[in-house]
């Protein structure tokens, strides 16, 4: 975001085991990792079965206003193109009326970023650990976190699958190029383990 001028499209596969907080998240004793990001965005729980996807794009570069709504719109029409029966819910990926990826944003004056942790799978131990948020989307009707998500694994055969996906995609967009993590430059680190 700071240290580099490209736009970039990350594609991770997994972490430990940790709940993540959005920039303004209560700090709480958990049996999981804490780790507070940069960014905005509400409170989830990554494991060995999250995809990771991060967009980083310079504003100029995007015919597209640098605002939350218009970034979340310029994904809706990305990701509709990756996932079979994706909408754009109340600032929520859903499929039908269930969740599967929790994003979070964060613009600065020149650049923008846009992650998301999709659910190729869940332990619902650690969905459980979850509170209720305070402020939840209208579709959601209260529903518990295990009966307001469902997992990309059964759509999809493997993970690498919504990677593979997703770089046809941008490449019908962006002459794409594709990097080894060793190839980039190194980046400012802003996201902590608390």
């Amino acid at each position: 975001m700071r240290a580099d001028t490209r736009n970039i499209c990350l594609i991770n596969y997994g972490s430990n085991p940790a709940i993540v907080l959005g920039i303004s998240g209560k700090k709480e004793v958990a049996p999981l990792p804490l780790i507070k990001r940069f960014s905005g965005g509400g409170t989830v729980v990554v494991d060995e079965n999250t995809i990771f996807i991060t967009f980083i794009f310079n504003k100029i570069d995007l015919d597209i206003p640098a605002d939350p709504k218009a970034i979340m719109e310029w994904t809706e029409v990305i990701y509709s193109q990756v996932f079979p029966l994706f909408k754009l819910l109340d600032n929520d990926y859903v499929i039908g009326d269930k969740k599967f990826g929790g994003n979070a944003q964060y613009i600065k004056k020149d650049r923008w970023l846009h992650h998301t942790s999709f659910l190729w799978d869940y332990n619902p131990k650690y969905m459980e650990m979850l509170s209720m948020p305070e402020k939840m989307p209208p579709y959601r009707h209260g529903r518990s976190h295990l009966d307001f998500i469902t997992p990309l694994k059964e759509r999809f055969l493997h993970k690498q699958e919504i990677g593979e996906a997703l770089k046809k995609v941008l490449r019908g967009y962006f002459n794409v190029l594709l990097y080894e993590e060793t190839l980039l430059p190194p980046s400012r680190q802003s996201t902590q383990l608390i």
